[in-house]
Protein backbone atom coordinates (compact mmCIF):
# COMPACT_ATOMS: atom_id res chain seq x y z
CA UNK A 1 0.00 0.00 0.00
CA UNK A 2 2.81 2.70 0.58
CA UNK A 3 4.46 1.73 -2.59
CA UNK A 4 1.53 2.63 -4.68
CA UNK A 5 0.64 5.68 -2.54
CA UNK A 6 4.60 7.01 -3.32
CA UNK A 7 4.49 5.82 -6.97
CA UNK A 8 0.89 7.95 -7.33
CA UNK A 9 2.51 10.77 -5.37
CA UNK A 10 5.91 10.69 -7.71
CA UNK A 11 3.18 11.30 -10.65
CA UNK A 12 2.51 15.24 -11.05
CA UNK A 13 -1.03 14.33 -11.11
CA UNK A 14 -0.42 12.75 -7.11
CA UNK A 15 1.70 15.45 -6.55
CA UNK A 16 -0.96 18.03 -7.91
CA UNK A 17 -3.98 15.85 -5.78
CA UNK A 18 -1.66 16.27 -2.74
CA UNK A 19 -1.42 19.67 -2.94
CA UNK A 20 -5.06 20.13 -3.84
CA UNK A 21 -6.24 18.49 -0.82
CA UNK A 22 -3.82 19.77 1.79
CA UNK A 23 -4.89 23.61 0.49
CA UNK A 24 -8.73 22.07 0.69
CA UNK A 25 -7.90 21.06 4.72
CA UNK A 26 -5.95 24.31 5.22
CA UNK A 27 -8.85 26.79 3.84
CA UNK A 28 -10.90 25.10 6.12
CA UNK A 29 -8.81 25.97 8.69
CA UNK A 30 -8.61 29.63 7.70
CA UNK A 31 -12.44 29.68 7.48
CA UNK A 32 -12.90 28.72 11.01
CA UNK A 33 -10.04 30.46 12.77
CA UNK A 34 -11.26 33.49 11.22
CA UNK A 35 -14.62 33.02 12.27
CA UNK A 36 -13.60 32.75 15.89
CA UNK A 37 -11.16 34.92 15.96
CA UNK A 38 -13.74 37.71 15.07
CA UNK A 39 -15.91 37.19 18.37
CA UNK A 40 -13.63 39.18 19.75
CA UNK A 41 -15.93 42.11 18.81
CA UNK A 42 -18.64 40.51 21.16
CA UNK A 43 -16.24 41.63 24.16
CA UNK A 44 -13.42 40.60 26.30
CA UNK A 45 -15.73 38.21 28.75
CA UNK A 46 -17.14 36.72 25.56
CA UNK A 47 -14.17 35.92 23.72
CA UNK A 48 -12.10 34.98 26.71
CA UNK A 49 -14.96 32.27 27.02
CA UNK A 50 -14.55 31.31 23.69
CA UNK A 51 -10.74 30.64 24.10
CA UNK A 52 -11.39 28.64 27.09
CA UNK A 53 -13.64 26.38 25.17
CA UNK A 54 -10.94 25.98 22.56
CA UNK A 55 -8.40 24.65 25.17
CA UNK A 56 -10.58 22.51 27.03
CA UNK A 57 -12.22 21.11 23.49
CA UNK A 58 -12.31 17.27 23.08
CA UNK A 59 -12.69 16.09 26.84
CA UNK A 60 -12.84 14.17 28.92
CA UNK A 61 -10.66 11.93 26.11
CA UNK A 62 -8.19 14.89 25.85
CA UNK A 63 -6.10 16.66 28.77
CA UNK A 64 -6.54 20.68 28.72
CA UNK A 65 -4.72 22.26 25.07
CA UNK A 66 -4.08 18.29 24.23
CA UNK A 67 -6.97 17.85 21.30
CA UNK A 68 -5.33 22.00 20.34
CA UNK A 69 -2.01 20.15 19.79
CA UNK A 70 -3.39 17.46 17.68
CA UNK A 71 -5.05 19.45 15.77
CA UNK A 72 -1.99 21.89 15.13
CA UNK A 73 0.15 19.03 14.29
CA UNK A 74 -2.18 17.84 11.84
CA UNK A 75 -2.16 21.54 10.74
CA UNK A 76 1.54 21.32 10.17
CA UNK A 77 1.30 17.64 8.16
CA UNK A 78 -0.51 19.69 6.03
CA UNK A 79 1.33 22.60 5.76
CA UNK A 80 4.31 20.53 4.77
CA UNK A 81 2.44 18.35 2.40
CA UNK A 82 1.73 21.50 0.72
CA UNK A 83 4.85 23.24 0.30
CA UNK A 84 6.74 19.86 -0.86
CA UNK A 85 4.13 19.33 -3.01
CA UNK A 86 4.55 22.96 -4.44
CA UNK A 87 8.50 22.66 -4.15
CA UNK A 88 8.05 19.03 -6.21
CA UNK A 89 5.90 20.23 -8.75
CA UNK A 90 8.04 23.45 -9.37
CA UNK A 91 11.52 21.73 -9.65
CA UNK A 92 9.57 19.43 -12.18
CA UNK A 93 8.34 22.25 -14.53
CA UNK A 94 11.91 23.45 -14.59
CA UNK A 95 13.25 20.17 -15.56
CA UNK A 96 11.36 20.23 -17.98
CA UNK A 97 12.07 23.76 -19.68
CA UNK A 98 15.92 24.45 -18.22
CA UNK A 99 16.26 27.12 -20.62
CA UNK A 100 14.03 29.87 -20.16
CA UNK A 101 12.19 31.86 -22.93
CA UNK A 102 14.02 34.90 -24.45
CA UNK A 103 10.39 36.64 -24.09
CA UNK A 104 8.09 36.66 -21.33
CA UNK A 105 4.37 36.34 -21.91
CA UNK A 106 2.34 36.94 -18.67
CA UNK A 107 -1.14 37.74 -20.74
CA UNK A 108 -2.51 34.46 -19.23
CA UNK A 109 -0.87 34.59 -15.84
CA UNK A 110 -2.70 36.78 -12.69
CA UNK A 111 -0.56 38.85 -10.54
CA UNK A 112 -1.91 36.65 -7.73
CA UNK A 113 -0.28 33.23 -9.81
CA UNK A 114 3.12 34.97 -10.06
CA UNK A 115 3.86 35.85 -6.29
CA UNK A 116 2.38 32.70 -4.84
CA UNK A 117 6.24 31.46 -4.35
CA UNK A 118 6.86 34.62 -2.49
CA UNK A 119 3.28 34.74 -0.77
CA UNK A 120 3.69 31.49 0.27
CA UNK A 121 7.27 32.52 2.05
CA UNK A 122 5.35 35.31 3.74
CA UNK A 123 2.68 32.95 4.87
CA UNK A 124 5.25 30.04 6.14
CA UNK A 125 6.93 33.28 8.25
CA UNK A 126 3.51 34.91 9.46
CA UNK A 127 2.66 31.15 11.08
CA UNK A 128 5.69 30.73 12.67
CA UNK A 129 5.36 34.22 14.14
CA UNK A 130 1.61 34.13 14.98
CA UNK A 131 2.63 31.15 17.28
CA UNK A 132 5.04 32.59 19.04
CA UNK A 133 2.88 35.82 19.56
CA UNK A 134 -0.30 34.43 20.75
CA UNK A 135 -0.09 30.93 21.13
CA UNK A 136 2.88 30.64 22.79
CA UNK A 137 3.80 34.57 23.71
CA UNK A 138 7.62 34.93 23.14
CA UNK A 139 7.25 37.36 20.71
CA UNK A 140 5.10 39.32 22.47
CA UNK A 141 5.73 42.58 24.87
CA UNK A 142 2.89 41.89 27.00
CA UNK A 143 1.89 38.25 27.31
CA UNK A 144 -1.00 37.24 29.73
CA UNK A 145 -1.49 33.19 29.68
CA UNK A 146 -5.01 32.62 29.80
CA UNK A 147 -6.93 36.75 29.14
CA UNK A 148 -6.59 36.19 25.20
CA UNK A 149 -8.39 39.50 24.47
CA UNK A 150 -5.88 41.42 26.90
CA UNK A 151 -3.07 39.87 24.74
CA UNK A 152 -4.41 40.80 21.44
CA UNK A 153 -5.46 43.99 22.30
CA UNK A 154 -1.82 44.59 23.58
CA UNK A 155 -0.58 42.63 21.01
CA UNK A 156 -1.59 44.84 17.80
CA UNK A 157 -1.43 48.32 19.60
CA UNK A 158 2.14 47.91 18.22
CA UNK A 159 1.79 49.54 15.33
CA UNK A 160 4.55 47.63 12.90
CA UNK A 161 3.00 44.21 14.44
CA UNK A 162 0.12 45.46 12.72
CA UNK A 163 1.25 46.33 9.71
CA UNK A 164 3.02 42.57 9.30
CA UNK A 165 -0.17 41.38 10.33
CA UNK A 166 -1.80 43.06 7.74
CA UNK A 167 0.96 42.51 4.74
CA UNK A 168 0.83 38.85 5.41
CA UNK A 169 -3.27 38.89 4.98
CA UNK A 170 -2.73 40.81 2.03
CA UNK A 171 -0.48 37.79 1.05
CA UNK A 172 -3.09 35.20 1.96
CA UNK A 173 -5.61 36.64 0.26
CA UNK A 174 -3.91 36.55 -2.96
CA UNK A 175 -2.92 32.50 -2.21
CA UNK A 176 -5.93 31.94 -1.20
CA UNK A 177 -7.23 32.89 -4.77
CA UNK A 178 -4.96 31.95 -6.65
CA UNK A 179 -5.00 28.30 -4.71
CA UNK A 180 -8.50 27.94 -5.06
CA UNK A 181 -9.00 28.59 -8.08
CA UNK A 182 -5.97 26.03 -8.99
CA UNK A 183 -7.21 23.42 -6.64
CA UNK A 184 -10.75 23.31 -8.60
CA UNK A 185 -9.21 23.05 -11.51
CA UNK A 186 -7.13 20.05 -9.85
CA UNK A 187 -10.62 18.48 -8.67
CA UNK A 188 -12.08 19.08 -12.56
CA UNK A 189 -14.06 21.94 -11.42
CA UNK A 190 -12.68 24.93 -13.05
CA UNK A 191 -13.42 24.83 -16.05
CA UNK A 192 -16.66 24.60 -18.51
CA UNK A 193 -19.75 26.15 -17.00
CA UNK A 194 -18.67 25.75 -13.68
CA UNK A 195 -15.52 28.22 -14.39
CA UNK A 196 -17.41 31.58 -13.79
CA UNK A 197 -19.08 29.93 -10.32
CA UNK A 198 -15.52 28.68 -9.24
CA UNK A 199 -13.60 32.14 -10.18
CA UNK A 200 -16.50 34.19 -8.16
CA UNK A 201 -16.32 32.00 -5.33
CA UNK A 202 -12.34 32.15 -5.02
CA UNK A 203 -12.45 35.78 -5.08
CA UNK A 204 -15.36 36.36 -2.45
CA UNK A 205 -13.73 33.93 -0.68
CA UNK A 206 -10.35 35.40 -0.65
CA UNK A 207 -11.80 38.59 -0.31
CA UNK A 208 -14.02 37.95 2.73
CA UNK A 209 -11.29 36.89 4.83
CA UNK A 210 -8.64 39.49 4.22
CA UNK A 211 -11.28 41.85 5.40
CA UNK A 212 -12.00 39.85 8.14
CA UNK A 213 -8.40 39.16 9.34
CA UNK A 214 -7.13 42.39 9.17
CA UNK A 215 -10.54 43.90 10.35
CA UNK A 216 -9.10 42.99 13.90
CA UNK A 217 -5.73 44.65 13.68
CA UNK A 218 -7.42 47.77 12.22
CA UNK A 219 -9.97 48.11 14.81
CA UNK A 220 -7.42 47.62 17.64
CA UNK A 221 -5.25 50.82 16.03
CA UNK A 222 -8.40 53.22 15.48
CA UNK A 223 -9.97 52.52 18.77
CA UNK A 224 -12.50 50.25 18.08
CA UNK A 225 -11.43 47.64 20.13
CA UNK A 226 -10.22 48.91 23.34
Amino acid sequence: MATVAMTAYRSTIGRKAVMALSGLMLFGFVVVHMIGNLKIFTGAIHFDEYAEGLRGFGKPFFAEEQFLWVARAGLLAAVLAHIASAASLTRTSHAARPVSYVVHKRTTSSYASRTMRWGGVIIALFIVYHLLHFTTGQAHQDFRRGEVYHNVISGFEVWYVSAFYILANLALGLHLFHGLWSMFQTLGWGSGRFSKGVRAFSVLAAVAITIGNISIPIAVLTGVLD
